[in-house]
């Protein structure tokens, strides 16, 4: 049944659920930054600000949008990664789900990186013809958060989390930092990238966006594969606090709605959702041998699509939370 799960996701991953659209040339980047600095801030509202970084890493500007309160106090930073589609102008997860308002009266800053589409949020060893320069860990683990902690207010406790593959993302870049995050929260994702199937599925992500897994992690047996891989790495999360969301493809409540994209939802959304389960279960797995505990979700039903982790997020938050101090 595994193999089952993987071959269909293979084959629905260049429409997945997450975002669709044909890729394009990436146009060329400007001249590279020389040093990491804030170029600019946008005031979208009090409570929330699009800070916009210049990457020596990434070699351009890069923005990043922030949920913060509306005062000047310190507080914790929660990063929160999109899918394989990030918007061009602003995080999925501000597009797709109530995030603005759930985090309004918060003490924290949600901060939500714009435009990692297809990329796994790594640094890529060489530039791709279509997906371009890709050096997102550095950005996000080094360049990023003195800026957070400067220009936002943030004290320098941090979680992080993302769906689908901005979890596997997320729980990658733990356990590469593990003294830069406390928690993680993981939805609908696969914790694997050395698992065969789980290769081919992320191959099949980065394809899907136009770009070559060869120029993220190297051919199957290079190295970069198994030093991103949250299963073989789960060491680093003893002592984290550790959330993961999965459904098992299944319609739901919100395939049942009026006006709702059914078919799609089942047959593009299910089986994706499907094979994350399976991940996710031997992720559980690989826990228990190590004796690290976690918390884990098993929805009875649910696809791979945006209303579930809308709700994925808010029942994680007390745990996220938790583990931020808040």
């Amino acid at each position: 049944m595994r193999r089952r799960f993987f071959a269909v996701l293979g084959v629905v991953l260049p429409l997945a659920w997450a975002g669709t659209g044909a890729a394009v040339a990436a146009p060329p980047p400007p001249l590279a930054p020389t040093s990491v600095h804030v170029a600019h801030i946008d005031a979208l509202s009090p409570t929330r600000s699009a800070v916009f970084v210049d990457s020596p890493a990434m070699g351009r500007t890069v923005q990043v949008q922030v949920l913060h309160p509306a005062n000047n106090s310190p507080r914790p930073s929660f990063y929160l990664l999109d899918g394989v589609e990030s918007g061009t102008d602003e995080s999925t997860w501000t597009k797709k789900t109530d995030i603005v308002r759930f985090f309004q009266n918060k003490n924290v800053n949600v901060v939500l990186p714009v435009g990692g589409t297809g990329s796994y949020y790594t640094d890529w060893q060489k530039p791709d013809p279509i997906l371009g320069v890709n050096k997102w860990e550095t950005f996000l683990t080094k360049e990023l958060p003195p800026i957070i902690d400067g220009d936002l207010d943030g004290n320098g406790v941090n979680s992080i989390g993302g769906l689908s593959m901005g979890g596997q993302s997320a729980l990658a870049l733990i356990t590469r930092h593990p003294d830069l995050y406390r928690g993680v929260a993981a939805y609908s994702a696969c914790p694997s990238s050395t698992d065969p199937n789980a290769k081919s599925a992320i191959r099949a992500t980065v394809a899907s966006r136009g770009g070559n897994a060869d120029n993220m992690w190297g051919p199957d047996d290079n190295p970069d594969w198994v030093s991103h891989d949250p299963s073989t790495n789960a060491e680093k999360l003893r002592g984290k606090s550790i959330y993961l969301d999965v459904g098992n493809g299944l319609p739901g409540p919100y395939e049942l709605l009026p006006g709702a994209d059914t078919g799609t939802a089942v047959i593009q959304g299910g089986p994706l959702e499907a094979a994350a389960r399976t991940c996710t279960v031997q992720f559980q797995q690989r826990l228990a041998q190590l004796k690290i505990p976690a918390r884990f979700n098993f929805r009875p039903y649910g696809t791979h699509s945006w209303p579930y982790w809308q709700d994925a997020l808010h029942v994680s938050w007390p745990t996220v939370a938790a583990s931020l101090g808040d």
